[in-house]
């Protein structure tokens, strides 16, 4: 039940997302031609490139949370790595757009004179919309695991700070009138998105490659493994471990002593993976248990 609560969750949360990144486009768009301003139409690209990774992600949500089959009988996580990686290029993509737009700007000097109060307000409400949008996202995120919502989350919060920093730039605007500034605040927002586009590929780069999961992880799961030496486990040999979508898959060698006979052994077994998913939460993981036995003993 907790399964599919926490995917109706995940889905809701996905077409708020994409609600709440269609409405800022337009506004974006809107004030982006009306004033001629780069800035702004770098901000409404910048929405836009949101916009697409929101869609990705509501699908990917919707495919991920689909149970395992006969085609993929390991369950269909993957699709959230994936969608992790699509959004992170669209980000990258969107940012040299940016640069090359600013770029003609300020090589050409082609700064137009406009009018940036209207912008003014529309990056405000951007503002507090995505500040709120990306903190439920964050949320649903950390709850679920979910690498697609998280990296929607942000997305969301670098639009944040982009749309807060195009905003005090049409301020200084407003009241210095240098509009050579417009251009240079587009190339800062760019710098952001780059930023924050590199970061999200590499994440979900790491999980489609099946990178280990980070230090502090494995350190934990080192710890869940030592509690359990008085009740029998005498040491572990490997650990191999990978992050899949929302689930933290984990594969474990564990020595018992050679007399304790395999109940034993499989029940404390049993109690490690409660232990992992307890610590790490949305975890499965496959624990072989090996006696201790000298390699030179004929055990047949």
């Amino acid at each position: 039940m907790w399964f599919m609560d926490i995917n109706s969750q995940k889905k809701f949360a996905a077409s708020f997302s994409i609600f709440s990144n269609a409405t800022i486009i337009v506004l974006k768009l809107v004030a982006g031609f009306l004033s001629g301003s780069i800035s702004i139409i770098s901000e409404a690209i910048h929405s836009l490139s949101d916009m697409f990774a929101s869609v990705i992600t509501y699908f990917s949500v919707l495919r991920s949370s689909e149970p395992a089959d006969k085609e993929h009988p390991f369950g269909h996580a993957r699709y959230e790595d994936m969608s992790g990686f699509i959004e992170g290029l669209l980000i990258i993509f969107a940012a040299f757009f940016i640069i090359i737009e600013a770029g003609k700007k300020l090589i050409f000097h082609s700064n137009v004179e406009f009018e940036p109060l209207l912008g003014i307000y529309v990056m405000l409400f951007a503002v507090f919309a995505n500040i709120f949008v990306s903190s439920y996202l964050f949320k649903i995120a950390k709850k679920s695991e979910s690498i697609a919502l998280l990296a929607d989350a942000e997305h969301l919060r670098t639009d944040m700070l982009s749309s807060l920093g195009v905003m005090l730039g049409l301020v200084l605007i407003k009241f210095t009138g240098c509009q050579i500034l417009d251009p240079i605040i587009a190339l800062f927002v760019a710098a952001l998105i780059l930023k924050t586009g590199f970061a999200i590929t590499k994440t979900a780069l790491n999980n489609l490659l099946d990178g280990s999961l980070p230090d502090e992880s494995v350190e934990l799961i080192e710890k869940v493994i030592d509690e359990f030496k008085e009740k029998g486990v005498i040491r572990f040999k490997n650990i191999k471990s990978r992050q899949v979508g929302a689930y933290k898959d984990i594969e474990i060698t564990l020595i018992f002593p050679s007399d304790m006979t395999i109940l034993a052994c499989h029940d404390i077994c049993d109690l490690v993976e409660e232990k992992l998913e307890e610590t790490l939460g949305n975890t499965r993981a496959i624990i072989h248990a090996e006696p201790d036995c000298p390699k030179h003993v004929n055990r047949f």
